[in-house]
């Protein structure tokens, strides 16, 4: 097992292997080829009745600003259980899942973002360790100069314009953004 000051892919090399389209890194030695893909993006639009719980961040990128829950899926988890396990750790929150409210692709940064349209159990909540705070806001109070990333903006939007569908037909980026801003 490499050190902690090793370079794991030493003996690596990026070349375009056999069969393949796309320069990788391989493996000098077996022909190991190391893949690296976009990673997934999963959270929710969580509301308690018509307010919107927003995560104020600690952390970077965008510390100091409004942001939903939402984080990296982890190993052995589905979309659903990332999503409520990262509203349990920005938030202190216990959501219901209704369905999945869209999907976002960010090429730019390599990510693909499943945000999910979700309640609060009850209405408790708290900062998380990533959090500064958290809050409840409505339509009117929600902090638009101060949202983090692009897609916490569609995200909003895209959960007001299917508030009355049963079961939401998942939206995209909006046409032409490709959440290449802030």
């Amino acid at each position: 097992m490499a050190g902690a000051d090793e370079d794991p892919f030493r003996g690596f090399a990026r070349r375009v292997p056999d069969g393949d389209s796309l320069e990788r890194l391989v493996c000098g030695d077996c022909g190991f080829v190391h893949y690296e893909n976009p990673k997934l993006v999963v959270g929710s639009v969580v509301t308690w009745g018509d307010r919107f719980l927003l995560c104020r961040r600690a952390i970077n990128p965008r510390r100091d600003y409004w942001t939903l829950p939402a984080g990296y899926m982890e190993l052995n988890e589905t979309t659903a259980e990332g999503a409520m396990r990262e509203a349990w750790e920005e938030a202190q929150a216990r959501i219901v899942i209704d369905g999945l409210l869209a999907v976002y692709e960010i090429p730019r940064i390599s990510q693909v973002q499943l945000i999910y349209r979700a309640r609060l159990d009850a209405p408790v909540f708290a900062a998380g360790p990533e959090s500064l705070e958290v809050a409840l806001f409505g339509w009117d109070e929600i902090p638009w100069d101060r949202l983090a990333f692009p897609s916490v903006r569609w995200a909003l939007h895209h959960h007001r314009e299917a508030a009355g569908e049963v079961v939401p037909i998942p939206r995209r980026n909006p046409e032409g953004d490709a959440g290449d801003h802030r």
